[in-house]
């Protein structure tokens, strides 16, 4: 700014210089004084215009630098506003060809929906805003209609298959093998979780503690407060009861008392908050909960993991007797289709943690199934 104040003073001194020159050269009593003025004015004005030309020059210059910066901080500032957002990428929900056409009043027609159950597993309204999205992609990769109903409860969702209010349900493990021997519900899809680096097709449950509660074994159980998560959850209720009592923890008798929280969430904030001296939900709650992470940031600071269980298979779809095996087929490409596509994996994320999905056969959960009833639990037994 300086370089330029200075430039900008010598141009006005040539300029008065110039200004100045006619009235010397107008002098009547010195001829010879006039001829030397006369060159000495003309050497002044080439140099004063020699000087506004650097001046213009440089002035120019520093305009096209400012514009350069400006344009440079415009693009960075573009650049970080858009990683700041991290805006997901749009489903891509293109109709896909050789789907099964219906008339009005059929299975998948506008006033006949394709209904879908879903568990309250975790955040319902989380859940809820996926699995709406998941739906309408899959309408119109079909051309089929598609909508969600998320359950009260783990039982709700159940019954509404049994109903055949929903021909299909994303139902977590052992609701799928209730549901299977209460109304011969079959899996035809199991997600794919990342699980310790890769995407597995299976899970493990955990044991949560309050850190000031000093729980660090399954006998330090014994005379405290316990969370659950629903008395249908696989690694929230069922997994846990059987490996308390395989440590001689009975939770009817020795636990001060038991909470079904409902979500896998709520046993952990009920944790976090001393609601609960203890709980337990699928590995890791207190990581892969979107909400957790942004509502609790300090949650792995106050909340320990004391124990990790076995290998659980994955939940997934499943459907129910006497659906066409056309619309069957279409829902079953139409969401593997879902989940290869970046938009879709991001739905299938919020839903249930999800980071694929894959076909299995009718026979999936027959092993689980088999260990459990080894371990005491009959699901034919809990069939009401």
């Amino acid at each position: 700014m300086k370089k330029f104040i200075l430039l900008a003073l010598l141009v006005v001194l040539a300029l008065t210089i110039i200004a100045c020159a006619p009235a010397q050269q107008a002098a009547p009593t010195i001829a010879a004084g006039a001829s030397q003025a006369s060159t000495a004015a003309a050497a002044a004005a080439s140099q004063a215009q020699t000087a506004a030309a650097g001046a213009a020059t440089q002035v120019s210059g520093a305009a096209t630098t400012v514009s350069t910066v400006a344009a440079g901080a415009q693009t960075a500032v573009a650049t970080v506003v858009a990683q700041a957002t991290n805006t997901p990428p749009a489903p891509n929900c293109a109709k896909m060809d050789g789907m099964p056409t219906v008339k009005a009043g059929e299975l998948g027609s506008p006033d006949k929906p394709i209904v879908i159950a879903l568990v309250p597993s975790g955040d319902v309204p989380t859940i809820t805003k996926a699995g709406t999205g998941i739906a309408d992609c899959l309408s119109q990769i079909t051309g089929l209609t598609y909508k969600i109903e998320v359950g009260t409860n783990f039982a709700a969702s159940i019954e509404a298959m049994g109903a055949g209010k929903a021909p299909f349900g994303f139902l977590n493990t052992f609701s799928a093998v209730l549901a299977k021997e209460k109304y011969g519900v079959t899996p035809l899809l199991v997600a794919l979780r990342n699980y310790k680096g890769k995407l597995e097709n299976y899970y493990q449950g955990q044991f949560i503690a309050n850190k000031a509660s000093g729980i660090k074994t399954i006998a330090d159980l014994k005379g405290k407060t316990f969370c659950f998560v629903d008395p249908n959850s696989t690694s929230g209720s069922i997994i846990p009861q059987i490996v308390m009592k395989a440590d001689g923890i009975d939770p009817d008798k020795d636990l001060k008392a038991t909470v079904n929280a409902g979500s896998h969430d709520n046993v952990a904030i009920a944790v976090y908050k001393g609601d609960c001296d203890a709980g337990s939900t699928f590995v890791d709650v207190r990581t892969d909960s979107k909400p957790i992470k942004e509502n609790y940031p300090d949650m792995v600071e106050k909340v320990d993991v004391f124990y990790v269980t076995d290998n659980i298979p994955n939940d997934g779809l499943q459907v129910i007797k006497g659906v066409d095996p056309a619309i069957t087929d279409a829902t079953v490409q139409g969401l593997l289709f879902i989940a290869n596509d970046p938009g879709g994996k991001t739905l299938l994320k919020s839903l249930y943690s999800y980071g694929g999905l894959a076909k299995v056969d009718p026979t999936f959960y027959d092993a689980f199934e088999a260990l459990l009833k080894k371990a005491g639990v009959d699901p034919s037994s809990l069939v009401k």
